[in-house]
């Protein structure tokens, strides 16, 4: 199965020239590490920044420049500062190209959960309603269990939901799958992973058709 930057990497290639790209917190912040030399995509972040890089080596961290997870990056030549307001009016007018986002669980109706735990301290939604309700293109990226080994794809969303109806693909440490028909659709497996497997720990309803080609990372 795959790490985290396993995630990331499958999902770098879902990244496109000319992209402008929104990185939620997690897992997704990690993309930005893998995406193609030979492109050129903007990344921006809800806390006034469009032209994101990769994160600094050791050492070479400014306080100053964090991501909207509060983590140090750096900034490509030509990058851009601005207020929330400008950042939000980007998000809302639907100026980003893809929105890639953490959750807890997605449904196979394309609904996400990835804001809240009941009974547990948040400092709210954030950014995410936003991005939720204003992308046309968004990929999740998670783990396809929990940490008790629970399916986190589900038929119907438990936690709170932030968006319905508006998740495009998922990459698990498992699989890639989009939503079809309100059901979850096997795109590929991760190497080493068996389709009867990833059917034992997806909770919706998922379609298997033909053979199921493994990642290329």
């Amino acid at each position: 199965m795959l790490d985290k930057n396993g995630i990331a990497k499958r999902i770098a290639k879902e990244v496109k020239d000319g992209y402008y790209v929104n990185l939620g917190i997690g897992i997704p912040t990690l993309v930005a590490n893998f995406v193609r030399d030979d492109i050129e995509v903007e990344f921006q972040s809800e806390n006034g920044i469009l032209g994101m890089g990769p994160f600094p080596l050791e050492g070479e961290e400014d306080a100053d420049l964090i991501n909207a997870g509060k983590q140090t990056i750096t900034a490509l030549p030509g990058a851009s500062f601005f207020d929330s307001a400008m950042s939000f009016g980007m998000i809302r007018g639907q100026h980003v190209d893809l929105t890639i986002l953490g959750a807890m669980e997605v449904s196979q109706h394309g609904d996400i959960a990835n804001w809240k735990i009941p009974g547990k301290m948040v400092k709210g939604m954030g950014g995410a309603m936003d991005l939720v309700g204003s992308a046309k293109n968004i990929i999740v990226a998670m783990m396809h269990t929990n940490k008790a080994g629970q399916s986190k794809l589900l038929k119907n969303c438990a936690l709170p939901i932030t968006g319905v109806k508006c998740v495009t693909k998922i990459v698990t440490n498992m699989a890639v799958l989009d939503i079809v028909n309100n059901s979850f659709r096997l795109l590929e497996r991760a190497p080493g992973v068996s389709v009867e497997e990833i059917k034992k720990v997806t909770q919706g309803d998922l379609i298997v058709k033909g053979e199921t080609p493994e990642m290329k990372l």
